[in-house]
């Protein structure tokens, strides 16, 4: 494939690079890539695939761009709260690179369309924050043989590999045979990240991404590299493909994209029809009426951010030590961020004797009701 002279021009710094050149350059521009998100990790990626000349690029992405996504997701800014996440990747990565072809996909990946899209791409780039959507882009991966390249974040600490077991290496399966249970990984509101964190292990996704498409070096198959910013240290763990791994193994069980991994449920909060619980609406014709007894089981720092007027701040993990703060009796109205920890809180309080009911939606609803009060 010819490369224009403002292409030439383009890309001089990396034609002068011995294991790219001219070849290497047509040849990143006969590829492509599927992007699964473009939050904190397709964000950075996006943008170095793009400006490195992949010339086509799908994003698969269904949600909007909140003010809280902009301390770490780069692709996008101010001018873009409210709006579709996709929108603002298509433009800006236009700018960055003109000669790229963006195609977006305004859904979120799952077992009906993941196989459909990921035929139409060298490679998958799995950007995702949720363990159904990892176990997904690894099943279907596996079964068209593309590689996935693999990133996880968590607080101050990053991980990155490349799953292809048909080039040798393990599966996600192997490293992690089933979705944890609920509570055994903290959730997107309690654990938080680092803004910077994304950044680096996005762009090294992004480096295996473009070293598998050139054919260049050595993919870090059965190696988990973990990235460490409060040490400023890389270390590497082995990852051992398992004989036993209901995908990849030698008596797989594990043959559709419809599995219980694939089919878990990716929303943060704790679905659990047993526990009483309290529209935001109510709740604000409740505190209309006088004070109620409320508690918050964020962290101070979130409470410090907002909070429900009337609240008392006992944060989930101090609770159980914290019970001889809690009244009996009257009903006690538990909310956290969207509805996970307070629902733990909740099912913790009522072991108690307490009357406790979770507010649905958390803080979230509660602003985004104050919100559209506002604006009617």
């Amino acid at each position: 494939m010819e490369l224009s002279s403002a292409e030439l021009d383009r890309y001089a710094r990396h034609l002068t690079v011995p294991g790219i050149g001219l070849e290497g350059q047509s040849r990143l521009k006969e590829s492509s890539v599927l992007l699964v998100g473009t939050g904190g990790l397709g964000s950075p990626a996006a943008l170095y695939l793009a400006a490195a000349g992949v010339g086509r690029m799908g994003l698969v992405d269904d949600d909007v761009v909140s003010r809280s996504n902009l301390q770490r997701q780069i692709l996008h800014g101010e001018s873009w709260v409210g709006k579709p996440k996709l929108e603002s990747a298509v433009q800006r990565l236009a700018e960055v690179n003109p000669h790229v072809q963006v195609e977006p996909h305004a859904c979120r990946l799952t077992p009906d369309n993941a196989a459909d899209l990921v035929s139409q791409y060298d490679l998958v780039l799995d950007g995702s924050d949720n363990f159904p959507t990892r176990f997904l882009t690894n099943d279907v991966c596996f079964q068209q043989k593309k590689p996935c390249v693999y990133g996880s974040i968590f607080r101050f600490e990053g991980q990155v590999t490349v799953f292809a077991p048909h080039l040798g290496g393990p599966c996600y399966r192997c490293m992690l045979p089933s979705v944890p249970p609920s509570g055994a990984a903290p959730s997107c509101e309690e654990a938080g990240v680092l803004g910077v964190l994304p950044g680096i292990v996005g762009s090294l996704q992004a480096m295996e991404a473009i070293k598998f498409l050139l054919g260049v070096g050595q993919l870090p198959l059965g190696k988990l590299i973990c990235y460490d910013a409060l040490r400023t240290s890389f270390r590497t763990l082995r990852l051992a493909a398992d004989p036993q791994c209901a995908l990849c193994g030698t008596t797989p069980t594990v043959t559709s994209l419809h599995n219980p991994e694939t089919l878990a449920s990716a929303h943060c909060a704790v679905e659990d029809p047993s526990l009483p619980s309290l529209s935001v609406e109510n709740l604000a014709n409740l505190l209309a009426g006088g004070p109620v007894a409320l508690l918050d089981v964020r962290r101070p720092e979130e409470f410090a951010v907002a909070s429900i007027p009337g609240s008392v701040l006992i944060p989930l993990h101090e609770l159980e030590h914290r019970l001889d703060e809690v009244p009996h009796g009257s009903p006690l109205y538990v909310h956290c961020k969207s509805g996970m920890r307070s629902a733990k809180a909740v099912a913790m309080l009522r072991t108690t004797g307490r009357n406790a009911i979770n507010i649905e939606g958390g803080i979230d609803a509660w602003l985004n009701r104050q919100k559209s009060s506002s604006n009617v």
